[in-house]
């Protein structure tokens, strides 16, 4: 098909690969797509962002955090709902006892939501505990064959980068994840596509890229790079030597580095130059692990998703709108 404007740009428009779908969220609204048994099924939300009521969670460096928990909900949410179309085989089981008294005083609507908030803290708990403790932890052996500072945090840096390439690794090789993870891909072609100005089918969307520079593996991975170079300087000049305590203190740094993390990304996702694309590449290596080629019924998928998201005024979307 020929390109409606050769003029491409930037959206603001992204995805997130679910259980046989894609959920995409536009600057107004977000819907989720599953190919179900009996077709596909389509849920459309406005989007309530919880910076409109409260300004200051907007400003530079705050606004990293308060996204990225957003995205966090509302992607757990969008998980259960498209798990809900493909049960686990075999017989239901009944439900316990405990989950009939939470049904009973909760209601399901509370449950949910307890659910959810249980789901995104149990994640949030695992990702720190993997991929930023855990290298501290190990790293503070070597204390027992050197005292240097720089050693240790070369070591923890290490630890940090081959942990979380080595899970990526091992999560992709999963059957069942990589289709997931095929989802990603039509996701990011289909954005690619919309970028371009082309018209939305499927012989335009799989001619287009599967890694894309504003994806979060890119924005994981530079939320570990971030913490290494923060963490290095921050106890190259007060030294702490006790490793919990030096936990404690990684801790309390976090929001601070995926505040800059989402500075960072956001300006390298909105600008084109060779120092912003030399930036991006280590991310966009990095997806040869998340993201895979998807066949046609997938990329049918994100194509249903993302016309349910782009705003009816031309420009909204743009990046820096």
């Amino acid at each position: 098909m020929a390109e409606k404007n050769s003029c491409a740009f930037r959206t603001t428009i992204g995805g997130q690969a679910l259980i046989e779908g894609i959920l995409m969220r536009g600057p107004e609204k977000q819907a989720i797509v599953v190919r179900g048994p009996e077709g596909l099924v389509i849920k459309e939300e406005a989007l309530k962002l919880i910076r409109d009521r409260y300004p200051v969670l907007g400003l530079p460096l705050i606004r990293g955090s308060v996204t990225f928990l957003d995205s966090m909900v509302k992607g757990v949410k969008a998980l259960m709902f498209s798990a809900d179309f493909y049960p686990e085989e075999g017989v239901p089981e009944e439900p316990s006892k405990f989950e009939r008294w939470l049904d009973e005083k909760m209601g399901n609507e509370k449950v949910e939501k307890l659910v959810i908030g249980f789901s995104v803290v149990l994640a949030v708990c695992f990702s720190i505990g993997l991929f930023m403790l855990l290298p501290t932890f190990l790293a503070s052996f070597v204390e027992r064959v050197t005292d240097s500072v720089l050693v240790r945090n070369l070591v923890d840096a290490a630890l940090r980068i081959a942990i979380f390439m080595t899970y990526l690794m091992a999560v992709s090789r999963m059957k069942d994840i990589r289709r997931v993870f095929s989802y990603h891909g039509a996701e990011h072609k289909t954005i690619f596509c919309y970028e371009k100005r082309l018209e939305l089918t499927v012989e335009n969307v799989r001619a287009q890229p599967k890694h894309h520079p504003r994806c979060g593996t890119s924005f994981l991975l530079v939320v570990i790079v971030v913490a290494i170079l923060i963490n290095t300087a921050v106890f190259a000049l007060f030294p702490v030597e006790n490793v919990f305590l030096r936990m404690l203190v990684q801790l309390l740094l976090l929001p601070f580095v995926v505040g800059i993390t989402y500075e960072f990304n956001r300006y390298v996702g909105g600008h084109d130059n060779p120092v912003t694309n030399f930036l991006a590449k280590p991310g966009l290596w990095m997806q040869n692990f998340t993201t895979f080629e998807p066949d046609d019924s997938m990329i049918e998928v994100a194509i249903e998703a993302m016309k349910r998201v782009i705003p009816r005024e031309e420009g909204k979307d743009a990046w820096g709108a």
